[in-house]
């Protein structure tokens, strides 16, 4: 069943108003028709199921059939934090930390970034937005994670250590084992900060676990940048979501 987001005002009693370019996508590209089904999520957390109504210009109507809170979001909140990456990897990293539930994703520099956003980061931004909104299509999640605009490195220190566990990936004899710190935490607010290519200085891990955040290494082999966001999601998602203990 296609998926689309619309705000709360979209709906008004049992209907609801879908425009803009969902709207056209619905009427041309998906050629759908009045009475068929839909799935139409608020940002409440709720999913609708619906039936088409009505085609009037840029916008089309459906007929809520029921409604019930999404299943498939996560039962904690997890922001990502990641340092500027080289190229278009910063996409592929929004994509799948999407598809693995993440909140928000929030980018930041740090010493070794290479790339810099300058004067282009407000397009960077819309474009990073969008692909989070397709991915959270496809998957089917019930709301559309935000890319936030890039942090500093301190004020980024600030934002994460606000959750309950504040994960900082960082690989060095002073880290914890990520099962480990799992294990130990119920914390339904998490940060999890990664850095970029080459990772962080010795100084910024300093500034951090003076920040309290919490250094966890991710085993033996060391990953990519692109590789490392969506591999601490899917070891959250196992302890959190799937029910496995870290602890066995």
């Amino acid at each position: 069943m296609q998926r689309f987001f619309v705000p709360s005002e979209a709906i008004l009693g049992n209907t609801v108003r879908i425009t803009g370019a969902d709207a056209h996508h619905i009427s041309f590209s998906l050629r759908m028709r009045r009475g068929d089904p839909l799935s139409v999520c608020t940002p409440d957390g709720v999913e609708h199921t619906c039936s088409l109504t009505g085609f009037d210009g840029d916008s089309v109507t459906a007929e809520i059939r029921s409604s019930r809170p999404c299943q498939t979001e996560l039962p904690y909140r997890v922001r990502l934090f990641q340092a500027l990456p080289k190229g278009d990897r910063l996409e592929i990293i929004v994509q799948k930390a999407v598809e693995c539930g993440v909140d928000a994703v929030i980018p930041f520099e740090s010493s070794r970034c290479v790339a810099k956003l300058g004067d282009s980061a407000e397009k960077k931004l819309s474009r990073w937005n969008r692909i989070a909104a397709e991915a959270a299509k496809q998957c089917g999640r019930g709301k559309i994670p935000r890319v936030l605009p890039p942090l500093d490195f301190d004020v980024m220190l600030s934002e994460a250590a606000k959750a309950g566990l504040p994960l900082f990936c960082y690989e060095d004899e002073h880290a914890s084992l990520l099962g480990q710190v799992l294990s130990a935490s119920d914390a339904v607010e998490i940060s999890v900060v990664v850095g970029a290519e080459g990772g962080f200085s010795p100084e910024e891990a300093e500034r951090a676990r003076a920040a309290g955040l919490i250094s966890v290494g991710l085993g033996p082999r060391i990953l990519r940048c692109e590789t490392a966001s969506g591999f601490v999601l899917a070891c959250l998602s196992l302890s959190r979501e799937l029910g496995y203990s870290f602890s066995h």
